[in-house]
């Protein structure tokens, strides 16, 4: 790549960097990966929190996009749109980490990993440890709205719901961290 070309790609919109990707662009591809890539981590780590977890859910991401691009219509913000992409990979991963976590336990090696656990001692860790236990569209919307800053609009139109739908799994989201948060003498 030519070094006028990558400071083009560096300058340009991401509406236009998708569109020239979409058209087979690889720099294109290439630069709209490396200026999200650190966006992309930072949500799969808020929603895993496990640094390798959110590094192998960040490159499946990446090889999702790759595939999605061709998707990608321009007619929400190219960032909607990925954290959309980024939350349905982090899905699938806790689907395959639960399912495989059914098998380890059937083989008796749950016990064994779950006595190898570690106590979060920041409070901010706790509670996002907490938020991870939440059903899965209340650990979204947790991670959307005070993880990543969005608005509940904004929020809804990533997980494709209504603001208020947004607005009812956070409320619920609280409740339940409320009681999972609470000191055990309290309980």
């Amino acid at each position: 790549m030519t070094a006028m070309a990558m400071a083009e790609s560096d300058t340009a919109p991401d509406g236009q960097l998708a569109a020239r990707a979409r058209d087979g662009d690889r720099a294109a591809f290439a630069a709209l990966v490396e200026r999200h890539y650190d966006f992309i981590f930072r949500v799969a780590f808020r929603l895993c929190g496990h640094r390798a977890e959110a590094e192998d859910i960040a490159h499946e991401v990446c090889v999702r996009l790759g595939r999605a691009i061709a998707g990608y219509r321009g007619g929400a913000a190219f960032t909607t749109w990925l954290y959309a992409i980024v939350l349905n990979a982090a899905r699938d991963a806790r689907r395959r980490s639960e399912r495989e976590a059914a098998r380890a336990q059937a083989f008796g090696l749950h016990a064994a990993l779950a006595a190898a656990g570690n106590e979060a001692d920041d409070p901010a860790d706790a509670l996002w440890d907490a938020v991870r236990h939440l059903p899965d569209k209340q650990r979204e919307a947790v991670t959307l709205v005070y993880g990543e800053g969005l608005s509940h609009a904004q929020a809804a139109d990533v997980m494709a719901v209504s603001e208020t739908t947004v607005s009812w799994h956070v409320h619920e989201a609280k409740k339940r961290l409320k009681a999972l948060l609470r000191p055990v003498e309290e309980q």
